[in-house]
C-alpha cells in the first residue's frame, strides 16, 4: 500500500495540472493530506461511493498519462544517473569514459 501511495503522489506532482480541480482537491486530501473516503464525503457533501469513484478514475487517468508521457519513470532514470554520477565523482580516479556514458544516457532521456 505504501508503495501505491508513494506512486500516486509522484504522479500526482507530476500530471496534477491535468486534472480537474475537483480531481486535484480528492487526490491532495486523500495521498497527500491523509483524509478518508468519509471525511472528504463529508466536506464536500457527497456519497463515501463518490469520491471512491472519483479517485479511482483519477488514479486510472494518473497511470495513463505515465504511459503515454513517461515523466516519472524518466524522473527516475534520471535520478539514478545523478547517483552513479556522484559515486564516480568519489572515486580518486573517476574514470572520463565512465562519466561520458552516463552523461550520454542522461541525454537521451531528453
Amino acid at each position: 500500500m505504501l508503495e501505491k501511495t508513494t506512486r500516486m503522489n509522484y504522479l500526482y506532482d507530476f500530471y496534477y495540472s491535468l486534472l480537474t480541480p475537483k480531481q486535484q482537491s480528492y487526490m491532495s486530501l486523500y495521498y497527500l493530506d491523509d483524509y478518508s473516503l468519509g471525511e472528504i464525503a463529508e466536506e464536500y457533501d457527497v456519497s463515501r461511493q463518490a469520491v471512491y469513484d472519483n479517485i479511482k478514475r483519477t488514479e486510472a487517468m494518473l497511470e495513463e498519462y505515465e504511459e503515454k508521457l513517461l515523466l516519472f519513470q524518466k524522473f527516475q532514470e534520471r535520478s539514478k544517473l545523478l547517483k552513479h554520477v556522484k559515486e564516480l565523482l568519489n572515486e580518486e580516479h573517476p574514470s572520463k569514459q565512465a562519466m561520458l556514458e552516463v552523461v550520454a544516457e542522461l541525454e537521451k532521456l531528453d
